[in-house]
């Protein structure tokens, strides 16, 4: 995931789809596939097809309406495609995937959503065997492990891989003969499978399958291989049954999902809306109106006006037009960055007390931006509640976080970001009452290590100090 500058956010990283069936354009439904994922990674796309002997990919830098000017041309019946934010210093053109490759054992297309904890230590050793790599990211690993396997199908020779890389990892994949959906032990990322009228689907989340008239059938489980091909869909588990412990980001739920997604059969417009109930059952304040910071607030705003009966009002107008904002380099234009994107309503705001909702606080070089904002426009008093626990430690599961030096709860109390950020009131959500608010997840099929730094799955010594595996 790619961290913004501007709004304080983290970003999902990619997004995966991919379709078998012989009756449509599978070009194009991959691309609204793509489209309804778009908010998953705006930074490159690409869409690979074939018809089992050839492959035609196109890809490209950018949006999705950037990135892609053509559809594949070739009659297909399968495809796979890809929308990716780039992790820090590897937005590079070298690393839009899927990735295609042609081996002995045939050719496949990889499209990967996560981050492989052990990625570095398996592309030394394959370097060390004669192994040579195209591109920087980790996802290169998978494909030089499958050419490698000495299994005797694709379907094997991806089982194998699996079983060898260790973190995030929701992969979809088209082979010779079959389109195949693989997902981690832990489940960390998202995948779910849909049917069209006359074939399959995979896809990160439910909404892109609706963008197409899909049928939603089930989540693919943790540790789970599923395989489409001319006979149906079949499913494998292909981790050791010790190694299956699910760990679902629980941030899919507070901000990187799409509100109209499912996720592992929770609402995330639901889960969102009850954030926002057990941010006023664990505060109660006392104020003229509700607002958010948008729109990763809203629902979760709504949420706490519904239950407090406090009006929910929209104070920031956002510009949906400003684009991309990278680094600013020093806090003045940072803060004109911010103001570019929001500007508050001096007639809502204006003589009032504000409960403000955001999903988060990273750094918090921005809610002190718009919290400053808000007292010039008027606001009497501004109190903050954020629909997260705090963040104190980096993710690396799949999310490019500052090193935890740089997360503001890694080194200040409660008080001290309120008096940084400079509201009169700060609260964020306890871990109980976000698990209260997913409510259809038990809680120890959650990932929380964002929050209390218990990594399921062991991340190197390097990487804790915040080293990235980019090689660039």
């Amino acid at each position: 995931m790619n961290y913004d500058p501007v709004f304080d956010k983290w970003h999902e990283e990619c997004g995966v789809f991919g379709v078998y069936d012989r009756t449509v354009d599978v070009a194009r439904y991959v691309y609204w596939g793509l489209f309804a994922l778009q908010h998953r990674g705006q930074e490159s796309a690409g869409i690979a097809v074939t018809d089992g002997h050839d492959v035609e990919l196109k890809k490209g830098m950018g949006l999705l309406t950037e990135a892609i000017k053509e559809l594949p041309s070739l009659p297909s019946h399968m495809g796979t495609g890809h929308v990716r934010y780039s992790t820090t210093g590897s937005n590079n053109p070298r690393n839009i995937q899927p990735l295609v490759i042609h081996y002995q054992g045939g050719q496949i297309a990889v499209a990967h959503n996560g981050n492989l904890t052990n990625a570095l230590a398996i592309r030394k050793r394959l370097e060390a065997d004669g192994s040579i790599f195209q591109t920087t990211m980790d996802s290169e690993v998978i494909v030089n492990l499958i050419a490698r396997s000495k299994a005797e199908t694709q379907a094997e020779r991806i089982a194998d891989a699996a079983r060898q890389i260790e973190g995030a990892f929701s992969l979809v994949i088209t082979t010779n003969d079959s389109l195949v959906g693989v997902r981690d032990p832990q489940g960390f990322r998202p995948l779910c499978l849909g049917k069209t009228e006359n074939g399959y689907v995979f896809s990160s989340e439910s909404c892109a399958l609706d963008a197409i008239k899909a049928e939603f059938i089930r989540h693919i489980d943790p540790g789970e291989m599923v395989i489409i091909d001319d006979s149906g869909v079949r499913s494998v588990i292909y981790a050791e049954p010790e190694k299956i412990d699910k760990k679902l980001c629980v941030f899919e739920y507070i901000y990187f999902a799409r509100g109209d997604s499912h996720i592992d059969g929770q609402s995330v417009y639901q889960s969102r809306l009850n954030m926002g109930r057990e941010l006023y059952n664990e505060t109660k304040y006392d104020a003229d109106i509700v607002m958010s910071i948008p729109d990763s607030g809203t629902t979760a705003a709504l949420g706490y006006a519904r239950a407090s009966g406090i009006p929910f009002a929209e104070g920031l107008v956002k510009n949906r037009y400003s684009g991309r904002t990278f680094i600013k380099p020093n806090q003045e234009e940072r803060e004109l960055a911010v103001r570019m994107k929001l500007n508050p309503l001096p007639h809502v705001v204006s003589g009032k007390r504000i409960v403000l909702i955001d999903d988060s606080i990273v750094r918090g070089t921005t809610s002190g931006i718009i919290v400053k904002m808000l007292k010039e426009a008027g606001a009497k008093e501004v109190y903050m509640c954020v629909s997260s626990p705090s963040i104190e430690y980096s993710c690396h599961y799949g999310i490019d976080t500052s090193v935890r030096k740089e997360l503001i709860a890694a080194t200040h109390t409660v008080d001290e970001i309120k008096d940084y950020i400079n509201v009169d009131k700060l609260h964020y959500l306890s871990r109980e009452g976000l698990c209260r608010a997913v409510s259809d997840i038990a809680p120890n099929d959650l990932c929380f290590a964002c929050f209390n730094g218990d990594y399921s799955v062991e991340v190197p010594a390097e990487q804790e100090e915040g080293v990235k595996y980019v090689l660039e």
